[in-house]
């Protein structure tokens, strides 16, 4: 089974979680998480969630991150930033991975996917992060965290607000409907629909 987000390094062949496969107004980083570099509960708790549902419809893992917690009760984006997981890296030096026969580089990827949607990579970032490109200027930068988690921030009680839960809502709704075009498209390029002739359709 094909699964998103996964990659590793091309260099090294270590294997890393994408977080951010485009960065606003920094198409050519992406952030990562090596999987090596994490605790067992963390490393567990991650691929869980990358191997869930919700990862897998997230149009980016960070977003489906940032709604669930640590076995410590840190939320999982937050957390991991904290522990310094978290790591900007050029994309060009990324493959991913989605299962054990096929690899691609992230560079490309993003360059082939926003070709079939006739849109540059930089519009491949999804902007309602509210990640913007000085709070990624360095991976440990604290303003990363507060950056990333902002779609799913609440108030001082613990509880979201109407307003916050719809602007989630409509975050959520939005990348699910951009990912499932971006998966009927990458199916597509992997696989072809096979089309019937007239001739062979009337055969039959």
């Amino acid at each position: 089974m094909a699964l998103k987000h996964i990659g590793r390094m091309a260099k090294t062949g270590k294997k890393v979680i994408v977080a951010y496969r485009v960065l606003p107004e920094d198409a050519e980083n992406c952030l990562v998480i090596a999987t090596e570099a994490l605790d067992a509960d963390q490393h567990d708790s991650l691929m869980k969630l990358v191997e869930s549902n919700a990862g897998q419809n997230a149009y980016e893992l960070a977003e489906a991150m940032s709604r669930v917690t640590l076995p410590d009760g840190r939320n999982m984006l937050a957390g991991l930033h904290r522990y310094g997981k978290l790591t900007k890296v050029p994309t060009n030096i990324v493959e991913m991975t989605p299962d054990t026969k096929s690899v691609i580089n992230l560079a490309e990827l993003n360059k082939v996917i926003a070709e079939q949607k006739g849109v540059t990579v930089e519009d491949l970032a999804l902007q309602s992060s509210g990640v913007k490109k000085e709070t990624v200027a360095e991976s440990t930068d604290a303003a990363v965290e507060e950056a990333a988690v902002e779609p799913a921030q609440a108030t001082t009680d613990g509880v979201l607000t109407d307003e916050q839960l719809a602007a989630q809502y409509r975050s959520q709704a939005d990348a699910m409907f951009k990912e499932a075009k971006r998966l009927r498209e990458e199916a597509e390029e992997l696989a072809p629909t096979k089309r019937k002739s007239k001739a062979s359709v009337a055969e039959s």
